[in-house]
């Protein structure tokens, strides 16, 4: 009879913990910072790209931000690559993508542009561009 001990407990146990969060990873795609080398790395792949056009200081974007991050959540939209550009430290990124004002959403399949908003805060709404994305 094999005698279980907390550390004989914790090490069978460790393989299936594992294997549960990689599950759950699957179905979410955290947010990340947009840099040229993601977004051109994510346009290259095909994928499906948000970008967000974010400011810390901006109400809009503060309003748009539940609905983003449910987005990363949705298991409807784990191939969905979210990245956030800050609106006021990442110049060049903004000019480059012809962003001109903050709480901007722009949607992408690969490299061509699908979508773009600006200051939409209706979750359908922002849900309906990210999932143009997807089809």
């Amino acid at each position: 009879m094999t005698r279980l001990t907390a550390r004989s407990l914790t090490s069978a146990l460790a393989p299936a913990a594992f294997v549960l969060a990689a599950g759950v990873a699957a179905h979410a795609g955290p947010i990340q910072p947009f840099t040229t080398q993601a977004f051109k790395a994510a346009q290259s792949s095909g994928r499906p790209i948000l970008v967000d056009a974010h400011a810390d200081w901006c109400p809009t974007c503060r309003a748009q931000a539940p609905t983003i991050s449910a987005l990363s959540r949705n298991p409807a939209f784990a191939r969905l690559t979210i990245l956030k550009l800050d609106y006021d430290k990442q110049v060049d990124e903004k000019r480059a993508l012809n962003i001109r004002h903050q709480s901007t959403l722009i949607a992408f399949v690969g490299s061509r542009e699908t979508g773009r908003s600006t200051g939409v805060t209706d979750p359908a709404q922002i849900q309906a561009l990210a999932g143009a994305t997807l089809r």
